[in-house]
């Protein structure tokens, strides 16, 4: 009876971690640089930001101790990275077989401080940085992005015109149960055509695809949680649509890592619902980022970035060094032997002999 007793508790416990840790991390397509472990590591969720910095060379404040990131190339950095985020489900079944790990802890998470490390390290080489939620109508765009992606549907409005152009995913996606005549369908399906356009536009561009400034897109789908939420979780369209999406996204994530010469990561984060909601910040390109004085009352100093200490290495010793180099060459100029046949002494006498 007691033995009954621990394995119900044990098997009451897995499936208790298992429905927690049920959210996944998946890599669809990574270069040799990059290392990822197979193995069952939960990360979590607060985390995959740092794991998207540390993948593209990039420093972070806090160490991780992730063991499914492993030290890789140091010299050959991924040209993108592509982290796809969607909503609604904990896990797709993908065409290939990737690297997955279990997601604990879900609570929103954004890629700001990854798109801010590229515009400020790499300004002057103006990288692609997209940062998309088609169904929120939510989009960020920097450097070369507003040039190249400028025709991108982002406006729901948008998105519905665009559905029903010529060239559109409308003439060569197998619908199946879905219809073009409903709003929550056409939402996910829009979200798919954004996917398409974003490699087509890209492959029109491909010299952006080859200098030497990281890229980054951040997407957030959210219409599988709206055809789960209207249809329900155990209908023929909410099966028909995640299948739908395994297959868009692994074409995606193939046609990008084909763009970029087989040098970017393509991630995939599955989840079923946020622990927390998430409330983002409105942020525009032409912010300014100085503060007011109402924002900061007491004349505080500003905050140090994780760039400091690099910096002030770089700086402290370089002036010790020039500091020593002045003192050893001043003492051996002060004690030069005249007799030395230099090109000083040399003309010297050449002077005093004509005198």
């Amino acid at each position: 009876m007691g033995r009954q007793w621990s394995s119900l508790a044990l098997w009451l416990v897995s499936a208790l971690v298992a429905g927690i840790s049920a959210n996944k991390f998946s890599v669809l397509r990574s270069p040799e640089s990059v290392v990822f472990r197979e193995g069952n590591w939960p990360i979590p969720g607060e985390r995959i930001p740092d794991v998207a910095a540390l993948s593209m060379g990039f420093s972070i404040e806090d160490d991780l101790s992730w063991p499914g990131l492993a030290v890789g190339d140091l010299f050959r950095r991924p040209r993108a990275t592509v982290l796809v985020t969607v909503t609604g489900i904990d896990k797709l079944i993908l065409p290939k077989s990737g690297i997955s790990y279990p997601v604990e802890n879900a609570v929103p998470f954004s890629l700001d401080g990854v798109a801010n490390a590229i515009h400020t390290l790499f300004s002057e080489e103006t990288p692609v940085v997209v940062q998309l939620a088609p169904s929120e109508e939510r989009v960020y765009m920097v450097g070369k992005a507003n040039s190249v992606f400028e025709d991108l549907s982002v406006t729901l409005r948008q998105l519905r015109n665009r559905l029903f152009q010529e060239n559109s995913i409308l003439a060569s996606l197998p619908l199946n149960s879905l219809s073009r005549n409903s709003e929550v369908d056409l939402l996910f399906l829009s979200e798919l055509q954004v996917l398409h356009d974003i490699t087509s536009l890209l492959s029109r561009h491909k010299h952006l695809a080859k200098d030497h400034s990281p890229d980054l897109y951040s997407l957030e789908l959210s219409g599988l949680e709206e055809i789960g939420k209207h249809y329900g979780e155990d209908s023929q369209q909410f099966k028909d649509a995640s299948q739908i999406l395994a297959d868009s996204l692994q074409k995606f994530a193939d046609e990008m890592y084909s763009l970029y010469g087989g040098n970017a990561v393509v991630e995939v984060v599955t989840v079923k619902t946020f622990d927390t909601p998430f409330v983002r910040k409105s942020r525009s390109i032409l912010q300014s980022t100085s503060q007011s004085k109402t924002e900061n009352p007491y004349n505080l100093a500003y905050s140090y970035n994780f760039d400091y200490a690099v910096v002030f290495n770089i700086v402290f010793w370089f002036m010790i060094a020039m500091a020593i180099a002045v003192i050893v060459i001043s003492y051996n100029l002060w004690n030069m032997d005249p007799g030395y046949d230099s090109i000083i002494y040399r003309m010297t006498n050449q002077k005093i002999r004509m005198d």
